[in-house]
């Protein structure tokens, strides 16, 4: 996990999400004003209350924006999310199930690989790329591990530990993936630009410990 920088809200993001989540919030505590088409059924008498499941998914329709305003990196994984074979999805860094005033923010939205996102679940505890410090996560290329970086404090340990396992950083087809993206580069199937803009954080730590390849800067 590496930094990154929150990404500046789309223009249609208001009439696409904000709008047509705050009013169906409403309808779904009953108090809403009357319009066409068939209406929500209460579910919950204040919006604190509404269940987590029962908020429409509006985010969905800006993934599209999402991955091209990350340039379609997940942002705990810092690798790339192809858009019709990689899953991309849209995670809550403040959970829906404790936090209704940030369902439908865009400042509350990372994109995510599905298979973090579903890990990630509703966990507090896990660290958001927009706070982190740089190097607070480092890469054994031994294990193809996330470990904690050399410039994490001691006092930021246990939260980084708790968000390489919450996450499920470490599992097997995350593993798998930055083994494939290395051996290609250091094999020179690819270079070490195309490896900065798919995979930053293996060419970041490949440059902190020195294993670029000769001739790369």
């Amino acid at each position: 996990m590496i930094p990154i920088a929150l990404a500046p809200e789309p223009a249609t993001f208001d009439a696409k999400v904000r709008k047509k989540g705050e009013a169906a919030m409403l309808e779904l505590v009953g108090k809403s004003a009357p319009r066409r088409g068939r209406r929500r059924s209460p579910v919950a008498k204040r919006r604190d209350l509404i269940p987590s499941d029962q908020f429409p998914p509006y985010w969905r329709d800006v993934l599209d924006e999402m991955h091209k305003a990350y340039e379609g990196r997940c942002a705990y994984l810092a690798m790339y999310i192809p858009k019709a074979t990689g899953n991309p999805s849209v995670d809550h860094v403040l959970p829906r199930s404790r936090h209704w005033r940030q369902v439908y923010e865009w400042s509350n939205y990372r994109l995510a690989a599905a298979l973090i996102n579903s890990k990630k679940n509703d966990f507090e505890l896990v660290l958001d790329p927009v706070a982190i410090g740089p190097g607070w996560f480092a890469l054994d290329f031994l294990s193809m591990e996330v470990v904690i970086g050399p410039a994490a404090s001691t006092s930021k340990h246990l939260e980084i530990q708790d968000t390489i396992k919450l996450l499920g950083l470490n599992l097997q087809d995350c593993i798998d993936q930055r083994s494939e993206y290395y051996l290609d580069y250091k094999g020179r199937d690819t270079s070490l630009r195309w490896l900065e803009r798919r995979a930053p954080f293996i060419a970041q730590e490949l440059r902190r410990q020195g294993m670029l390849n000769p001739g790369d800067a």
